[in-house]
Parts: structure tokens; C-alpha cells; sequence
């Protein structure tokens, strides 16, 4: 250790002691700002919540500032329910869905919509099915009329079936044949997690969509849609107790879903690495994820991990996203991302770049997370992080759309409003030390990586054998998943 003489230390002390009020006063405005966000914190608005006979749950929240009814519901099992062989028949049924229910056609059906500015839509997610709906407050009667026919009564039209499964199929071939960023994902899931629910692909395959039938939509249907599965959530310009009855009335009589909802198994994180090389030897660039399994929805370390993620590949001025784009100019995008489902679901760095440049912009991106994980992150950096969280946070639930998609999703996980209410002050408390433990625990060590590269195989085959062991499959497969990652 070096010893300093007491001149030199008095005089590294003045300059120290300079420097370290110097930024304290620069920091003083962040620190003024959270505790300025914490004071201002968004608070979830209070739910009439009630429970139907059918074991369906409604929460409502009146909000009188603009005419508007919004709502979200969250129907239990989405992809989950998803037969072996049968993947994508829960994305063919919430499509079907909107084509067709009680009294309407498909062509009725959407005019009732469009004929009083309104918006309904279905998507599927990994373990429910997400209704979407906004209208005039005006017209609260006639959504609530739609609504039930659309969850009650749909029609699986046939003809409707036939014309969106095809479509279904193009829209994957096209994606294969375009910007990979829309299939990567999907690729990436099959390999790493395997034969576990979280491994299928949710919208289906070109191997497993041009099998399904009527009978396998209904099938589906019997199983999956019913009053106890239904989370309800409503925001807007109505009397509470009143549309409690309406609801009540429309949606008490749906019956129970003939079998209890899917439930995922746990997932744990793997050890070693693999390599999946997708081959599409038209390429001229190599998309790449590479990562291991994160967290869940309802993790203690959710905050933590959210602001780790954001400096590690969040934001446009990301440790990723400024090393591989603005630095070196190897891609236009690279970033870090986290799906959190009820059990832990896919941390993964992404990225794409010139056939070339593979190697480079892959060894760079390793490189960063390999740094982030052993120096994590500075003062100036975590205060950054915080000021952006901070200002991001709000503005996702300024609507009452927005609200009711919260409501329903902390319903859905069983989460309580401090989710929404303590966020702020978490996010203002978090601290370096536990944060650099959330980043060991959840961004993988470079010895475990599940990596997936599409693109030209005959070019790029050597690069990935640098990173493990390589498994390879076309782009022209019908799977997302090669053999072996598959059940037998």
C-alpha cells in the first residue's frame, strides 16, 4: 500500500474534500427530484371489488374527468391450455373470438364496435387470454352486451376459422422471411426451456396451426373459458353499484370452465452452454439472444432487477445499446430484456449485426455482461438509473385503459397496490449492494448461456461453435424447436 507524506495527504484531502462538495451539490437536484417523485407517487385509485356466484372477480373504478369506459379482463390459461401438438389453438381462439358472437356475424359484429367509436379487442399471453375494450360512457350498456356475448357466446364461425388460421401461418412465414426480431423470441423460448409450457410457441407453429379444427377450438373453449376464470377489471364515467348489476346479470349465468386452470411448473436457471444456429442462408445479418431464466412476476427483487435491466440494456443510453451501437456502430439496437411470468420466464441480450461482424458484436455484448456482473454499477449511474424509472413509471397509467390493465394484472398475480403505491419509494431506496445481488443472481455467468443465432449458417457456423455446443436447424422447419428440444 502506498503511504502518503502529511503534506500530500492534506492536499488530497482539500481536493477531495472540494471535490466531494462539488457533488453534493450537483447531486442535491437528483435527490430533490425522488423525493419529489416519492411525495408525487402514483397511487392505485380504490376498486369496488366484488365476487361472482361463477367465481368470476370484478374490480371497478369510477373516474368521472372524460365520458369514457374502459376495461381489461384477463381470461386464466391463454397458451397454457394449449393441448400437446395443438400449439396456437389458444391464439386461434381469442381471434375467433372477436369474429363472431350472440346475434352477430363477424361483419356485425365489428360495426357494432366501429358504429360508436368503440374498441374491443383479444390477445393471447403465456397463461391468459387479455380483452381489451374502451367506449363511450353513453354506450357503457352496449359494451357490457358485447363483452358477454364475446366471452358466452361466440360462434367459431367455420369459414372464420379457416380464413384466420391461414392467416396465421402466412403472418409467421412472413416474419421468417423478414425482420427476424418477431421470431427470435419464440426461437430462443423453444430451445432453452424445452418441453416446459414456456417453451411453446404461443401463436403457434407452421407445423401445428394447419392441424387445428373447429372441434379443437371448442375443445379449447369447454376447457379453458369460464366464469371462474375471469378477472374483470373496469375504469371510468359510471355509477359503480350500477354497473355491478349489469354485470352481474350479463356475466353470473357463465358457467364454470369444465377443467381447472392450467398451472405452470416451476423453471429453474441451466448450467453449461448450448447453442442453437438457425439457418437462413439468404441472411445478411445475425440476429442473436443470449440468456438464461430470470425472475417472476411476483420476485421480491422485482425493483432491483428492473433498474439492473435498465442500465444494462433498458434505455437508448444502455451499457449494451452504447457499447454495440453508439461506440462501435455494429448494430443499430442492442438491449436486455426480462419476461416475468408466475414462475420465472427468460432474461436474455439482444442484438443484430452484419453477417461479418458477428463474432464481434456477440464477443462485445458478452463482454458487457460479463463487466455488469462483476463491477455492477456506480453512484452517478444508479442515480440515473432511478431518475429515469421514475419518469417512465407514470405515464403508464395515466388512462383508464392503463389502470384497469394494472388492476387486472395485480389481481391476476395476486398482487397487492403497494405494487403501484410503494413503487416510488422502492425505487428511491434501492441501494448498490442489493442490487449487484439481484444482478448475480439473475444475469447469467458466462459459463451458463443459452444462445440462439439466426442467419447464414455456411458463414456464421464456425463463430458459433466459439460459444458451445451447436445445434442446428433451419429456418424452413416448421418448429420453432429442434428435435431434440421437443417432447418425443
Amino acid at each position: 500500500m502506498k503511504v502518503l507524506n502529511g503534506k500530500v495527504a492534506l492536499a488530497a484531502l482539500l481536493v477531495a474534500s472540494a471535490a466531494g462538495a462539488q457533488e453534493s451539490k450537483t447531486q442535491q437536484p437528483a435527490q430533490q427530484a425522488r423525493k419529489a417523485a416519492v411525495e408525487d407517487a402514483v397511487k392505485l385509485p380504490k376498486a369496488t371489488v366484488l365476487e361472482l356466484k361463477n367465481g368470476a372477480k370484478l374490480l371497478l373504478v369510477e373516474k368521472h374527468e372524460v365520458p369514457l369506459v374502459a376495461f381489461s379482463a384477463k381470461v386464466r390459461g391463454g397458451a397454457l391450455g394449449d393441448p400437446e401438438g395443438k400449439e396456437g389453438v389458444a391464439a386461434l381462439t381469442a381471434e375467433l373470438l372477436q369474429k363472431g358472437a350472440g346475434k352477430r356475424d363477424a361483419q356485425q359484429f365489428a360495426e357494432a364496435v366501429d358504429s360508436v367509436g368503440g374498441a374491443l379487442s383479444v390477445s393471447p399471453g403465456r397463461e391468459a387470454l387479455d380483452v381489451y375494450g374502451q367506449f363511450m360512457a353513453r354506450d357503457t350498456s352496449l359494451m357490457v352486451e358485447l363483452l358477454s356475448d364475446m366471452l358466452m357466446r361466440p360462434r367459431f364461425d367455420a369459414a372464420e376459422l379457416d380464413k384466420t388460421r391461414e392467416r396465421m401461418v402466412a403472418e409467421i412465414a412472413a416474419e421468417k422471411d423478414g425482420d427476424l426480431r418477431g421470431v427470435i423470441g419464440t426461437y430462443f423460448q423453444a430451445f432453452h426451456f424445452g418441453a416446459h409450457p414456456y417453451g411453446r410457441p404461443m401463436g403457434g407453429s407452421e407445423a401445428s396451426l394447419p392441424t387445428l379444427q373447429r372441434e379443437d377450438v371448442l375443445a379449447y373453449a369447454k376447457a379453458n373459458l369460464g366464469g371462474d376464470r375471469l378477472i374483470l377489471s373496469v375504469v371510468g364515467d359510471f355509477d359503480a353499484k350500477k354497473l355491478a348489476k349489469q354485470l352481474e346479470a350479463a356475466l353470473g349465468g357463465w358457467s364454470r370452465a369444465s377443467t381447472p386452470a392450467p398451472v405452470a411448473p416451476p423453471t429453474q436457471p441451466t448450467k453449461g452452454r448450448r447453442v442453437l444456429l438457425v439457418d437462413k442462408p439468404d441472411a445478411t445479418q445475425t440476429y442473436f439472444w443470449a440468456g438464461n431464466t430470470g425472475i417472476s412476476r411476483t420476485d421480491p427483487a422485482r425493483v432491483d432487477v428492473s433498474l439492473a435491466n435498465t442500465v444494462l440494456g433498458g434505455r437508448f443510453t444502455s451499457l449494451l445499446n452504447t457499447a454495440l451501437r453508439v461506440k462501435s456502430g455494429l448494430t443499430y439496437g442492442a438491449g436486455s430484456l426480462v419476461l416475468a411470468n408466475t414462475q420465472p420466464g427468460p432474461f436474455a441480450i439482444s442484438s443484430y449485426t452484419k453477417t461479418e461482424s458477428t463474432g464481434q458484436a456477440l464477443d462485445m455484448a458478452l463482454e458487457v455482461l460479463a463487466r455488469y456482473r462483476q463491477q455492477g454499477m456506480d453512484d452517478t449511474t444508479l442515480a440515473s438509473a432511478k431518475e429515469y424509472v421514475l419518469g417512465q413509471f407514470p405515464p403508464t397509467l395515466e388512462t383508464g385503459q392503463q389502470l384497469a390493465a394494472k388492476l387486472s394484472e395485480l389481481a391476476f398475480y395476486g398482487l397487492p397496490a403497494s405494487d403501484v403505491d410503494d413503487f416510488a419509494s422502492k425505487v428511491s431506496g434501492a441501494d448498490k449492494a442489493r442490487i449487484q445481488a439481484a444482478i448475480q443472481r439473475v444475469m447469467p455467468a458466462q459459463e451458463d448461456l443459452t444462445l440462439v443465432l439466426i442467419g447464414k449458417a455456411s458463414d456464421i457456423r464456425d463463430v458459433a461453435r466459439k460459444y458451445g455446443a451447436v445445434t442446428e436447424m433451419s429456418i424452413t422447419d416448421p418448429h420453432f424447436a429442434p428435435p431434440a428440444a421437443k417432447k418425443p
